[in-house]
């Protein structure tokens, strides 16, 4: 399969996933333009769409496609069946499309129905897990996406982040306040300022990357939570989170 990410608003990612054949997964269609364009520049041809959430600027474009493409079948969690879902999945689910099974993981927090899609080694989260950050808590809680990390972290080390949006520096120079003196995320924010100077992609991470620099990912680390003001363990690793989450807020 080929991975592809196409740029759609300000700071969106649409991604693909095309086999030989020219049939393609279109992944958090925010608008159709840009997938049509795509579509055509590669004479693909649309299998599925998949939707993690229900925010307009991941949904916005499934009615123009499925108007092009009127067989086309879109999968999603239960909060998007008025956004244009056709087949309705669930935590624990399984679906193979294109010779590709992939399993669909809860990921609540920036919205109560938020689901991730995973096969080996892509990851498409949505507005979860970001490459050093995570997604606002607009719905649920702190503890729930801190539960959804959790869960995420348990994949291989080789699983690449498919996230929603192009949020790596602003997050790495979050990271690197908090963290100045870390090395590992001071390299990379000095990697991807350079690299975003070039207007060039910082995606896909890959989750060996994020457990060493994204700060969401790090909350068992006792300098992170003495940086946060906690000079002794808190109760759970979530409160952690979730003040990181509030001090990324007024950042």
């Amino acid at each position: 399969m080929n991975l592809t990410s196409i740029p759609a608003f300000t700071d969106n990612y649409i991604w693909t996933l095309s086999d030989l054949e020219g049939r393609c997964l279109i992944i958090d269609p925010g608008e159709a333009a840009p997938v049509l364009e795509t579509l055509a520049a590669n004479q693909w041809q649309p299998a599925a769409i998949l939707l993690t959430h229900h925010h307009h600027d991941h949904v916005g474009g499934v009615d123009a496609l499925r108007q092009q493409f009127p067989a086309l079948d879109v999968y999603g969690p239960p909060e998007t069946a008025d956004k244009g879902a056709t087949i309705i999945v669930n935590p624990g689910d399984n679906i193979t499309l294109l010779g590709t099974t992939f399993q669909i993981i809860a990921t609540p927090g920036h919205t109560l129905g938020h689901v991730a899609y995973y096969s080996n080694p892509y990851l498409f989260c949505g507005d979860t897990l970001f490459s050093g950050g995570c997604g606002r808590l607009f719905e649920g809680t702190a503890e729930q996406m801190f539960n959804a990390f959790q869960e995420i972290n348990l994949l291989p080390a080789e699983t690449l982040i498919c996230c929603g949006h192009e949020y790596t520096l602003s997050n790495m120079k979050f990271a690197n306040a908090i963290l100045p003196e870390d090395k590992a995320i001071s390299a990379y924010y000095h990697e991807i300022k350079q690299l975003r100077a070039k207007q060039q992609v910082s995606l896909p991470s890959t989750l060996e990357k994020e457990r060493k620099i994204n700060l969401f990912l790090r909350t068992h680390d006792h300098e992170l939570q003495r940086k946060l003001g906690f000079n002794s363990p808190p109760d759970a690793l979530w409160e952690i989170f979730s003040a990181l989450r509030r001090k990324k807020d007024e950042f």
